[in-house]
C-alpha cells in the first residue's frame, strides 16, 4: 500500500511540475505586436482622406493596348523569375508542414540480428567446463520519442514557417507586379524609339532635299558653296542619329523578350500617338501602402520572422520535457522468437542546459540583432515606397506641364524653319546658318516631345506599381 502510494504522489507531484511550467511558457515567448510605422507625409504634402487608389485597378483596366496586354498575360505565365518565385512558395509550404509535424512523435521500426563470441579465457571458468561462447540475438522493435512543447519553442518555430510562407508569397506577388511595370515600361520606351526613327527618317528626307536645293540655290548665286557644304553635314547629322536608334529598339525588344520568357525576336506593336491609359491618378492615403505593397508586406512578414525566431532563442535558456518509449520481440532463438520475447521501456526526463561553451548566448544574440535589422528594413522600405509614389506622381505632373509649351514650341519652330528658308530663297537679309540653326531646333523639339510622351505614359505605370497595383 505504501509503494502504491509513493508511485501515485511521485505521479502526480510530476504532472503538476509540467503544468506549472507550461503556466510559465507565455513568459519565456511574447506575444507578436505589429510596429508601429509612421506613414504621415510619405507623399510628399500630396495628402488626402480619399482611400480611392488606383492601386485596386485590375491591371487589365489600365492598359488599353491589346498588343501590350497580351505580352503583360504572357509574362506573368512565361517569365522564369516569376516561375522561380512560386517555387519559393513550395519550399516554404514544405518547412511549414515540417514544423507542424514537429509537434507529432516520432516513430522509427528496427529489425536486427547481431552475432557476438566471448573470449573464454576472461569468462574464468574452471578447467573441462565448457561453454558456448558464440552467441546470436534477433531483435525487432519500434522506437518513439516526443519533445512537450512547454515553453513554446515549437509553436514560435511554426508562427515563423507560417510567416516565411507570405514572405515568400508577397516577394511573388512583388516579383508579379515589377513584372507588369517592366513589360508596360520597355513597351512604351519602344513605341518612344519607333516614333524617333519616323522623325528622324521625315528629318532626312527633308535635308536630302534641303542638299538639293542649296546647289540649285548656288547655281543660281543666292547661296555660296559654304551652305551647300553646311547642307551635306545636316543631312548627314540626322542620318547619323539614326543607328543609335535602331540599336535602342532592338535591346528593347530583346529586353521585352527576356521578360516574357521567349528568346530574343522582333515584335508586333502599335504606335505611340495611338496610346491612352487612365489620367485619374488617384493615391489613396498612405497607410494604405501597408496593405497594398507587396514588397513592404513581404518587410513586415521578415520582421514577423525575426521576431519568432527570437521567442525561439529565447527557450534555449529552460529545461527541454522529452518522453522516450521502445518496445519489440527480442530472442536469442530464431524458431522461438515470438515466445516470452517481447520487451520494453519508457522514460521521461527534462534536460536543463548548463554549460554549452555559449551557443545559447550567442544563438539570442544573432536572433535579436536580426530582428532589429528586420524592422529597420521595414521602415525602409517604406519610406522607399513613399519615395516612389511622390516621384511618380511630380513626374506624371511635370510631363502634363510640358505638353501644351512643348506643342506650341513644335509649331512655331516649323514656321520658323519655313520662314527662314523662304527668306533664303528670296531676300539677302539672311543665310543658311539661320536655315540650319531652327532645323536643329525643330529636330530636337520634336525628339523632347517624344520624351515627353513617355514620360507620362511611364509616370502612370511607374505609380500603379509603386502603389501595390498588378497583383490583384
Amino acid at each position: 500500500m505504501k509503494r502504491i502510494t509513493n508511485k501515485f504522489y511521485l505521479k502526480y507531484t510530476f504532472l503538476a511540475s509540467v503544468l506549472i511550467c507550461a503556466s510559465l511558457s507565455c513568459k519565456v515567448t511574447k506575444p507578436y505586436k505589429q510596429p508601429d510605422l509612421n506613414t504621415s507625409d510619405l507623399y510628399r504634402g500630396q495628402s488626402t482622406a480619399d482611400t480611392t487608389t488606383i492601386a485596386n485597378m485590375p491591371w487589365e483596366s489600365l492598359f488599353a493596348d491589346t498588343v501590350l496586354k497580351a505580352l503583360i498575360r504572357e509574362g506573368l505565365y512565361q517569365n522564369l523569375n516569376l516561375k522561380a518565385a512560386i517555387q519559393k512558395i513550395a519550399e516554404a509550404q514544405a518547412t511549414l508542414g515540417q514544423s507542424k509535424a514537429a509537434f507529432l512523435p516520432n516513430l522509427s521500426g528496427n529489425a536486427s540480428v547481431a552475432r557476438s563470441k566471448q573470449s573464454a579465457a576472461s569468462l574464468d571458468f574452471p578447467p573441462g567446463f565448457s561453454i558456448n561462447t558464440v552467441t546470436t540475438s534477433y531483435q525487432l522493435g519500434l522506437t518513439s520519442s516526443w519533445e512537450a512543447d512547454i515553453w513554446g519553442q515549437l509553436s514560435s518555430a511554426k508562427k515563423a514557417a507560417y510567416a516565411n510562407l507570405l514572405q515568400t508569397d508577397a516577394a511573388k506577388r512583388a516579383v508579379q507586379t515589377q513584372l507588369i511595370a517592366d513589360i508596360a515600361d520597355n513597351y512604351y520606351a519602344l513605341l518612344a524609339y519607333d516614333k524617333e526613327l519616323d522623325i528622324l527618317d521625315k528629318t532626312l528626307q527633308n535635308r536630302i532635299k534641303d542638299v538639293e536645293t542649296m546647289k540649285t540655290l548656288k547655281e543660281g548665286d543666292v547661296v555660296n558653296g559654304a551652305a551647300v557644304v553646311q547642307s551635306e553635314a545636316n543631312r548627314y547629322a540626322a542620318e547619323v542619329a539614326m543607328p543609335d536608334v535602331k540599336r535602342n529598339i532592338r535591346e528593347t525588344e530583346n529586353a521585352i523578350d527576356i521578360l516574357v520568357g521567349r528568346p530574343p525576336g522582333p515584335l508586333n506593336r502599335a504606335k505611340l500617338d495611338d496610346q491612352s491609359l487612365t489620367t485619374n491618378l488617384q493615391a489613396g492615403i498612405p497607410s494604405q501602402l501597408l496593405k497594398n505593397r507587396p514588397d513592404v508586406q513581404q518587410a513586415g512578414y521578415a520582421f514577423r520572422t525575426a521576431f519568432e525566431n527570437t521567442n525561439v532563442a529565447h527557450t534555449y535558456f529552460y529545461p527541454a520535457f522529452t518522453i522516450t518509449a521502445s518496445g519489440g520481440f527480442s530472442n536469442l532463438q530464431l524458431k522461438d522468437f515470438f515466445v516470452n520475447s517481447i520487451f520494453y521501456n519508457i522514460a521521461a526526463g527534462l534536460t536543463q542546459p548548463i554549460f554549452n561553451q555559449g551557443a545559447n548566448k550567442a544563438r539570442l544574440k544573432t536572433a535579436q540583432a536580426q530582428q532589429l535589422e528586420a524592422l529597420y528594413n521595414y521602415q525602409q522600405t517604406l519610406l522607399t515606397t513613399g519615395q516612389e509614389v511622390s516621384n511618380a506622381l511630380y513626374a506624371y505632373q511635370t510631363g502634363i506641364e510640358k505638353d501644351s509649351s512643348r506643342s506650341k514650341e513644335i509649331v512655331a519652330l516649323e514656321k520658323s524653319v519655313d520662314y527662314t528658308e523662304q527668306l533664303l530663297r528670296y531676300s539677302s537679309a539672311t543665310n543658311y546658318n539661320d536655315v540650319l540653326t531652327s532645323e536643329q531646333n525643330l529636330l530636337a523639339a520634336q525628339l523632347s516631345g517624344v520624351n515627353d510622351r513617355l514620360q507620362q505614359l511611364q509616370a502612370i505605370v511607374n505609380l500603379y506599381r509603386a502603389l501595390g497595383g498588378g497583383w490583384r
